[in-house]
């Protein structure tokens, strides 16, 4: 019996979850937009269009000094290879994507303007609120 209730409860918060990101009301849209907390921020870099292999390679060396300065001093909190071989993927410890955005264009790759970035705040996941909430 008791699996079946964890079952039926899991089914419950991911169906109440996935409603309210998807038809939030109005009274919810101002309540996630005053509860959401930004704890890091997550960097998407790809390589621009037209720029060679060559080209980042000979700022690799520039780039990863100063990416694991980053790491050490508490900025860097995790940091990815695209499976695909067009860039890296930081999450860093920035309260909101201006505070990333200065972090990033601090780096040799983006002082040459070679990569592209994509900013995305992050932050606890809202539906898991419904777990500490009392009905």
């Amino acid at each position: 019996m008791k699996p079946i209730r964890h079952t039926l409860l899991a089914l419950t918060l991911t169906l109440t979850g996935l409603t309210t990101m998807t038809t939030p009301s109005p009274a919810q849209a101002q309540a996630q937009a005053t509860s959401t907390i930004t704890t890091g921020v997550m960097v998407i870099l790809t390589v621009k269009p037209g720029v060679t292999r060559d080209q980042v390679m000979a700022v690799m060396p520039d780039e990863i000094r100063q990416t694991v300065q980053l790491y050490l001093n508490g900025k860097v909190r995790e940091w990815y290879s695209r499976s695909d071989g067009r860039g890296v993927v930081f999450l860093l410890d920035a309260k909101d994507t201006a505070e990333a955005h200065a972090i990033m264009e601090g780096l040799p790759l983006s002082k040459l303007d070679i990569m592209d970035h994509e900013y995305i705040a992050v932050g606890p996941l809202l539906p898991l609120r419904l777990l500490v909430t009392k009905p």
